[in-house]
């Protein structure tokens, strides 16, 4: 469930590995330990046999079931400021489907004897520094054994999810409403495409929302889009230029002839180095193909040259052609504002040096004005916030393993507490020293 839709997503999406994780393949030795411990006590009807703390005096522990304790356990992030969260819903269907215990090698399940609480994916929590002073994103009451196991993994989702939808969200923000291309796929494993994906584009609505834009979301890989119907897209490797012996516009022109037109036209222009020189001869390239289309009447196929795009990706160990050099070296190298502007400028002027009639001048200028310029390599929060305040003329900001950054004000991490007991049909309070039971408005009852 989103705050966007209030429909939860089920495990048709998210395709958990179930009985291994009933088995507690997934979860960290000590709780599938404390697990077994737990069911051992129950069969040998043990009851507790400790020092009673003196805020419990008031109840007989002599008869208290440890085996079969019903706890209230709370989930939260202690990442400073605001958190958007993500990964609520594959969360409650590990609890859904993996709740319960094995009974002569059958699985019996017992969610339906939890209550569960929860907020949904794309609602924000703050925390203010102060452990005492935490928003549950997830709360369950029922019996602990039979959910004990499943700490590991639930935190795990709500942890990396999280990290990246709030990672993308700021950066959206530092873009000032401006594109943001999702380009990690190829820094981690592959098997969490799905998830991130996902992150980003609930990250995406959540920003749209706020600030009342409509960016778009724009994923590399279909893995990405697979949790809510996305498809990847991106621009042209550096691999395919090479194919072309380093002729950018003519691995565009191959691409533009047998691509569909949906898919946007976007040129990778640094692989020579010279990012205005091929930005130039691939916009020509492309712009009179185009024009020899629809001057013959075949408008569907002319659609196919429309160039959308530039993209730059110079390396930081590199000064391109067009940048000369200043006396603070460290201003010359890489995609930087000087090199953007100077692609911008020969961009919008290209048509003026074209031979073209009176007719086609106009739309040969609004052609090239059209293309926008999309920028990669290293980029960041703190990058892109710069770039914006300079008023660097990037269209879309490409971004790639930032959105897995965990340092610092980056830092993202889940716990779970147990914070409250029944005893004698009593909710009471039992958590360790620095922690307590705590609410947050946003939390609707699940089951």
């Amino acid at each position: 469930m989103s705050v966007f839709d209030h429909k939860r997503l089920t495990n048709e999406v998210f395709k958990l590995d179930i009985e291994r994780m009933r088995q507690g393949w997934y979860t960290d030795k000590y709780f599938v330990n404390i697990s077994a411990m737990l069911i051992a006590l129950d069969k040998e009807g043990y009851r507790f046999q400790g020092e009673t703390p003196v805020s419990l005096s008031e109840y007989d522990l002599s008869k208290l079931d440890s085996g079969n304790l019903e706890v209230e356990m709370q989930w939260f992030t202690r990442h400073p400021g605001r958190t958007l969260i993500v990964g609520v819903d594959k969360a409650l269907e590990m609890l859904k489907n993996c709740t319960g215990y094995f009974q002569d090698g059958e699985f019996i399940n017992t969610a339906d004897r939890l209550e569960v609480w929860a907020i949904e994916d794309g609602d924000f929590v703050r925390y203010n520094g102060n452990p005492t002073e935490v928003q549950p994103v997830l709360r369950v009451r029922g019996r602990y054994r039979d959910f004990a196991i499943l700490e590991t993994p639930t935190l795990g989702i709500l942890t990396r999810a999280s990290r990246v939808a709030t990672n993308v969200y700021e950066t959206l923000v530092a873009a000032n409403g401006k594109s943001v291309m999702f380009f990690p796929a190829r820094f981690d494993l592959h098997e969490v495409q799905a998830a991130d994906g996902y992150s980003y584009q609930i990250a995406v609505q959540r920003f749209n929302l706020d600030y009342t834009e409509k960016v778009g979301a724009l994923v590399s890989t279909d893995a990405q889009g697979d949790w809510w119907g996305g498809a990847g897209g991106g621009t042209v490797a550096h691999a395919a230029i090479a194919c072309f012996m380093g002729d950018t516009a003519q691995a565009m022109l191959a691409f533009a002839h047998t691509i569909d037109a949906s898919i946007m036209r976007i040129a990778l222009v640094d692989f020579n180095n010279d990012c205005v020189a091929d930005s130039l001869k691939t916009c020509k390239a492309m712009f009179f193909k185009y024009k020899e289309l629809l001057e013959g009447g075949n408008e569907s196929e002319a659609r196919k040259y429309i160039l959308n795009g530039v993209r730059l990706d110079t390396s930081a160990s590199l000064r391109d052609a067009s940048v000369e050099m200043l006396g603070d070296t460290s201003l010359d190298h890489g995609v930087n504002q000087r090199l953007v502007v100077n692609v911008r400028k020969a961009l919008d002027s290209a048509w003026e040096n074209w031979d073209l009639t009176d007719e086609w001048k106009q739309r040969a200028e609004q052609y090239c004005r059209n293309v926008r310029i999309v920028v990669s390599g290293g980029f960041n929060v703190d990058r892109i916030t710069k770039f914006e305040k300079q008023g660097v003329p990037v269209d879309i900001y490409a971004v790639g393993s930032a959105f897995f950054e965990n340092s610092g004000v980056t830092k993202m991490d889940f716990t779970a507490d147990v914070v409250r007991v029944k005893i004698d049909g009593n909710w009471v309070d039992m958590a360790k020293v620095g922690r307590q039971a705590c609410d947050n408005p946003a939390l609707k009852r699940v089951w």
